[in-house]
């Protein structure tokens, strides 16, 4: 076993049991054997992890198009998961908890950090609420905001948690104020083993309380710039091979801070003028409880026009009250109709699938 590979600290424990790296394999077979579905995918992992292969094959979400199968070389696994400890302040022996698929990345990592950091983690089966049996603390925790708007009564016993696959919306965010948890918001992709950056939600975690469009700042070893599209551009040489280029459009502080504005592929020309859809959502998620998009769909006299929908039954009563009322909007960003669809199309990380409900809504509505 090439323990330079793929190291494993020797204060890691699983579940309570400290292993070596035959011991680990021999519980990665049974989980494969013997486990439920979540815990074969961990036990897949940990044999690929432990193997003699100096990459890991990882799927993509799909989040933004197809779903795809890259291959990731352990060493930038190894050096994300450093950053990340070094960012957080963590230390051998703390304790985490696992509670997404070790399918996709953000999973795949967790187990990662416990291994090269020495953390003591234990996983549960991922589901919408994962908590509902834990009474124990753990210093880190990583997990989609849907997992966190049903835990929001638990999220004390936590030291930090990492809040990543889709948007936080107003709501729940207004919800974290008032936790001694530090809460973060992470920016990454599958490309770059997960997080590249981290957005504070919270005073605890060092926001300034009330305050709008915090910013992402950089891992240690990560530095930011733009292209001529005026999206970001990662350069992160100990966690990808060459410089990566995003369809994140981004208002760029400094090489080490940015401000998300939304997707390049999402901005809709509307008779000329352009909207970025998440920034104007981002005025409204305070106000709005439901979940909700905004986007472009074809129209005669545009080219494209805005529209708001929303998830649910029917239109909430109150909602055309509330845009009209908001002083934040300009007049190109009113949506120019409102859709309800009472299910949303996702990623199983939770990421709504604008592409896929936009065009819904074109075939139901009969737009051309």
């Amino acid at each position: 076993m090439n323990t330079e590979i793929a190291p494993l600290h020797h204060a890691f424990r699983l579940n309570g049991m400290q292993y070596n790296y035959e011991d680990l394999k021999e519980v990665a077979y049974s989980l494969i054997k013997e486990g439920e579905p979540f815990e074969r995918r961990i036990g897949d992992f940990l044999l690929d992890w432990l193997s003699d292969e100096d990459t890991i094959l990882v799927t993509t979400s799909g989040a933004t198009g197809v779903p795809k199968r890259i291959f990731l070389k352990k060493e930038h696994m190894v050096n994300s998961a450093r950053a990340t400890g070094e960012v957080l302040s963590l230390r051998e022996g703390n304790s985490a908890l696992l509670c997404l698929p070790a399918d996709y990345i953000a999973g795949k990592m967790m187990l990662v950090r416990a291994m090269v950091l020495g953390l003591e983690i234990d996983f549960v089966e991922p589901s919408s609420e994962p908590l509902w049996r834990t009474i124990d603390p753990y210093d880190l925790m990583a997990m989609v905001p849907m997992q966190v708007q049903n835990s929001l009564k638990k999220l004390d016993l936590f030291g930090t948690i990492l809040i990543g696959g889709a948007p936080v919306s107003g709501t729940l965010h207004d919800a974290l104020q008032q936790t001694t948890a530090r809460v973060f918001e992470t920016y990454g992709m599958t490309e770059t083993c997960s997080h590249v950056a981290l957005k504070a939600l919270n005073p605890a975690a060092g926001a300034v309380e009330g305050a709008v469009g915090n910013a992402f700042k950089a891992l240690p070893g990560i530095t930011f710039s733009k292209n001529a599209k005026g999206c970001l551009v990662l350069q992160a040489p100990e966690v990808t091979r060459e410089p990566l280029e995003t369809n994140d459009l981004v208002e760029l502080l400094n090489d080490k801070e940015f401000i998300w504005l939304g997707r390049y592929d999402n901005v809709v020309n509307s008779g000329g003028v352009k909207l970025m859809p998440e920034t104007i959502e981002e005025k409204l998620k305070h106000v709005i409880n439901e979940t909700f998009i905004l986007g472009g769909i074809p129209d005669a006299e545009l080219g494209e026009c805005l529209v708001m929908v929303v998830e649910a039954r029917e239109l909430p009563k109150d909602l055309e009250k509330k845009l009209q009322a908001l002083k934040t909007l300009e007049k190109y960003e009113f949506p120019k109709h409102i859709f309800v669809r009472e299910k949303f199309p996702k990623t199983e990380n939770g990421k709504i699938k604008r592409k896929e409900l936009l065009d819904l809504v074109v075939s139901d509505s009969g737009a051309a």
